[in-house]
C-alpha cells in the first residue's frame, strides 16, 4: 500500500540533512548544511529552535550529556545548546580546500562516524570515512570516496552500512561494537539514477536499509539481502535522508533540499526544502549517543 505523505514542516531549507530523533526531549533535530544551522522541532507543537554556526554543518550527533557533537566543515566540535559555546574536539582535512565533512552519525560504540566529500564538481574520489572518539582520537577507516553518506547500523549492531553517492555504491562492514572496529568490507548495493543514488539512510527493526534516492526523487527500502522491497516516490525531487521519529518510532520523516540551480524543478515542487512524514509498517531504532 502506498503511504500517505504529508508535509511535516513547510519551510524552505537550502539543504536539510542529518535527521535525528531525541526521545528524551521529544524533538526532531536536523541541520541545514548550506545555511550553517542546526534546528530542533518539538514533535507536538512543531515549534523550531535554531542555532547558527560559523561554518557549514555537514552532520551532528547527540552526546550523553546533552551537548551536540558537530561536523563543522573541517573540524569536530562539542556544542552546548544552552550557552551556544563550543570546544574543538578534532580537525579533519583542514589543509584540503576541496573537501568538507558530510554525513555522520554516532554509532553503537559511542563514537562519531563521519565522512568527507569533494565539495567541487565534478567530484573526485578524495573523501574519506573517519571514527572520532570523545577524547578526540581520530581514525581513518576508508578512502577513495566522492561523497561520504548513508551511515546506518543493523538492529543487532553487527553490520555497518556506508555509501558513496558519487559512485552509487553502498558498502557493508562487519561491525564490532565492543572495539568500534570494522572489517570485511563488501558492496551491498550498486545504485544509479533509476532508483536514485544513495544519500542519507537509516535502518528499521526488521533490518531493512532505507536510502534517500536523491537523484530520482525516491525513498528506497532494501531487505538485508539487498533486494529492493519498495521505492516510494516523494513529492519533491531531491530527498536527502530518512529517519524514524515520534514517541513510538513509527513515523518515517524525510528531509529534502532545494535544487537552486534548476528553476523548473522548483516550479514543479515548490515545497522542496521541507520535511515530509509518512506512516509505514516498520519501526525505527533508538538513537545512539556520543561518549
Amino acid at each position: 500500500m502506498t503511504p500517505i505523505i504529508t508535509c511535516l514542516l513547510d519551510e524552505r531549507y537550502e539543504l536539510a540533512e542529518g535527521l535525528i530523533w531525541d526521545e528524551l526531549t521529544n524533538h526532531l533535530f536536523f541541520c541545514d548544511i548550506l545555511k550553517k544551522q542546526i534546528h530542533a522541532m518539538h514533535w507536538v507543537t512543531k515549534e523550531v529552535t535554531s542555532w547558527d554556526f560559523p561554518k557549514v554543518v555537514g552532520s551532528f550527533g547527540i552526546c550523553k550529556d546533552g551537548r551536540l557533537v558537530v561536523a563543522m566543515k573541517d573540524e569536530i566540535i562539542l556544542f552546548d545548546t544552552a550557552t551556544k559555546m563550543y570546544d574543538t574536539l578534532a580537525q579533519i582535512e583542514p589543509d584540503n580546500p576541496r573537501t568538507r565533512l558530510n554525513d555522520g552519525k554516532v554509532g553503537p560504540d559511542g563514537a562519531f562516524w563521519v565522512g568527507t566529500m569533494d565539495d567541487i564538481s565534478p567530484r573526485t574520489p578524495i573523501g574519506s570515512l573517519y571514527r572520532v572518539t570523545l577524547d578526540g582520537t581520530t581514525t581513518k577507516i576508508a578512502t577513495d570516496i566522492r561523497t561520504s553518506n548513508g551511515l546506518a547500523w543493523s538492529p543487532d549492531t553487527k553490520i555497518m552500512y556506508h555509501s558513496d553517492t558519487g559512485s552509487g555504491e553502498v558498502f557493508a562492514y562487519d561491525f564490532d561494537r565492543d572495539f568500534g572496529a570494522v572489517s570485511n568490507r563488501r558492496t551491498f548495493l550498486q545504485l544509479d539514477n533509476t532508483v536514485g543514488r544513495p544519500d542519507g539512510a537509516t535502518t528499521d527493526t526488521d533490518a531493512n536499509y532505507w536510502s534517500a534516492g536523491v537523484s530520482a526523487g525516491n525513498l528506497n527500502c532494501f531487505a538485508p539481502d539487498g533486494q529492493l522491497i519498495r521505492s516510494i516516490a516523494m513529492p519533491v525531487p531531491r530527498p536527502t535522508i530518512p529517519c524514524f521519529a515520534g514517541p513510538n518510532l513509527n513515523t518515517l520523516v524525510v528531509a529534502s533540499l532545494r535544487p537552486g540551480g534548476d528553476p523548473e524543478l522548483l516550479k514543479q515542487a515548490p515545497k522542496s526544502g521541507g520535511l515530509f512524514a509518512m506512516d509505514v509498517e516498520h519501526k525505527g531504532l533508538p538513537t545512539f549517543r556520543f561518549g
